[in-house]
């Protein structure tokens, strides 16, 4: 599976920002997708997951009512709509695609690229 991570820029804090993850290669719906992020000096963290069925979503406490996490199965694509956005969410975003259905980290087997979001105070 290849991932390719997009959508991201500079945002003013409170505003919206929607990410896009395009997969390809292997059957995308046979892999839950994940989303992730890595702040400066910071460890990579769990941000939210969609299932591969698509039915089930988990989030970080920390994104938990302000984004929002969605599959295109048509378009081998999964969204991450992102509002009330917060200066402590800058970080590269990154999505991956894991072989198991789980609530936080799993264990992705592919990864993204990476795409930065500032959100400026």
């Amino acid at each position: 599976v290849q991932l390719q991570a997009s959508g991201g820029g500079l945002v003013q804090a409170g505003g919206s920002l929607r990410l896009s993850c395009a997969a390809s290669g292997r059957t995308f719906s046979s892999y839950s997708i994940a989303w992730f992020r890595q702040a400066p000096g910071k460890e990579r963290e769990f941000v939210a997951r969609i299932s591969s069925s698509g039915g089930s979503t988990y989030y970080a406490d920390s994104v938990k009512g302000r984004f929002t996490v969605s599959s295109d199965n048509a378009k081998n694509s999964v969204y991450l709509q992102m509002n009330s956005l917060k200066a402590e969410d800058t970080a590269v975003y990154y999505c991956a695609a894991d072989p198991f259905d789980c609530s936080g980290y799993g264990s992705p087997d592919y990864w993204g690229q990476g795409t930065q979001v500032t959100v400026s105070s």
